[in-house]
């Protein structure tokens, strides 16, 4: 699982994991929409509410085959036996702040997006959600970052691979 702050690039990061892996990329915000995984819109947040029980239900058969990247905002609502890495990407707040600017999100949701970042909530709900040795905390400043943590990711699913045989 990839998570992070919206802006962080976790789609970036599971697109060229995908092609470099061939693992799945299941974005999570394209399962809600297409599927009807929510209860209604949110005009003020401009987003979808979700249906967690909903999405859920949706997606379990696929990520219990094995072989998906799961791409979210939020990692809590996955048990644990779903999942075997969950890599958090953070970003400073400049950088942050650039990258929802330039997606018009309204300016409330910028700045509760830049207080979940600067606070670490999503890497906090991730160590308080999973098996402390499966979460790993990266950096996603730059564009060089990408490329060298999808290696990293790549070294860890190799190893993974090695250990599961």
């Amino acid at each position: 699982m990839v998570t992070g702050t919206p802006g962080v690039g976790k789609t970036s990061h599971c697109e060229l994991l995908s092609q470099h892996t061939g693992l799945k990329h299941l974005c999570i915000n394209q399962v809600v929409k297409e599927r009807g995984c929510y209860e209604g819109w949110d005009e003020e947040y401009k987003s979808w509410i979700v249906n967690e029980d909903e999405l859920l239900d949706s997606v379990e058969d696929e990520i219990k085959t094995g072989g998906y990247i799961i791409d979210w905002h939020a990692c809590e609502l996955f048990p644990k036996s779903w999942i075997d890495l969950v890599i958090v990407l953070r970003t400073d707040s400049t950088n942050l702040y650039d990258r929802l600017q330039t997606r018009h999100y309204p300016e409330k949701k910028v700045q509760e997006n830049l207080d979940c970042e600067i606070m670490a909530v999503l890497l906090e709900e991730a160590r308080s959600s999973y098996d402390e040795e499966i979460v790993i905390e990266l950096q996603s400043n730059e564009v060089d970052d990408i490329e060298a943590n999808v290696e990293r990711i790549e070294e860890w699913i190799k190893s993974w691979k090695m250990e599961s045989i």
